[in-house]
This record gives C-alpha cells, structure tokens and sequence, in this order.
C-alpha cells in the first residue's frame, strides 16, 4: 500500500521518489494525494447520479431531461415544444400523443393503455404517462400549431396522472 500511494504521489506531483522529501513533507503530500483522489471518486460518483437522458425531437433537435420528468413536461420545457394537453396530463383525451421513433419504454400505466384501447389507437403512446428515463427519440405529432386550439391545455403536474400501475405494453 506504502509503495502504491509514494507512486500516485509521485506521479501527481511529477517527482522522481519520495524519499526526497523529510517525513513531514511525505506525510502532507500523501494527504493532498488522498484528499484528490477522495475529491475525484465523490465528484465521479455525483456525476453519474445526475446523468440525464437525452430527449431528441425529430425536427426540433435533442435536450438533456431531468432523470423521471414526464414526458409531456420534457417536450414543453426543455424542448420548446407546442405539445398539446388538453386534459390537463391525466390520460383522458390523447391529444399528448407522441410516436416514438428509439428508445420506447417497454412499461405504461394502465390508464394509457386503456384509454388507447379504447379510442382504438396504436403506433402511439402519451406523453402524459411517460418517464424521462432513457434516451429517446420522438415526433411530436399533436401540437398546438395548427390545431386551431386556443391554447395547449391545463398544465400537467410533475407527477402521473392518475397515479401509474405499470404494466408491460
């Protein structure tokens, strides 16, 4: 262990040996050298906790996407997206749909699935019902643009609605 840390010593500090220094000096080196590698591991281990998926929106380009955020919330706040709404976020009118081109959960909420069973609706998922939790790639094809809608909907919150049951699509 001694010979391991007077390498990383060495090397952090582009000296040729330890044993130039008095202990004293040894001793604050092998410190700093500890207190770096302690910085590097925790700044590591932070940076792969916030790891974002990307969302790309054929068309309108790609954003990272905070870790879980709704998907419909994704495409209006980091997309610029005019992703319609109409219900508010709770799996009742369809109007969030979205066709998915990669990176498909393979899960939905048992409120999108039967509400697209019921309008008879397949090849789309709800924007509402979905976690940011992968990368992905989408066309957005229910938009306010050209909807002759008023505006987008009700704001959705940050959680699904109704609260999810998952089940395998």
């Amino acid at each position: 262990m001694t010979e391991l840390l007077n390498t990383a010593i060495c090397d952090k500090f582009a000296i040729f040996s330890v044993d130039q220094f008095p202990s004293r000096v040894k001793n604050g080196l092998l410190i700093a050298v500890l207190v770096q590698v302690w910085n590097n591991v925790a700044t590591t281990e932070a940076r792969l906790g916030d790891i974002m998926p990307i969302l790309t929106v054929e068309g309108a380009g790609e954003c990272e996407v905070p870790q879980g955020k709704r998907l419909v919330l994704a495409l209006e706040q980091e997309a610029g997206i005019d992703q319609l709404h109409a219900c508010g976020g709770n799996a009742r009118c369809t109007t969030c749909r979205v066709e998915f081109v990669s990176g498909e959960p393979e899960r939905m909420t048992v409120a999108e699935r039967d509400v697209l069973a019921a309008r008879g609706l397949s090849g789309v998922r709800l924007s509402c019902q979905i976690e940011c939790d992968r990368d992905m790639t989408v066309r957005a094809i229910s938009r306010l643009a050209g909807s002759g809608r008023k505006d987008a909907g009700h704001a959705p919150t940050a959680e699904i609605q109704p609260p999810p049951e998952w089940v395998s699509k």
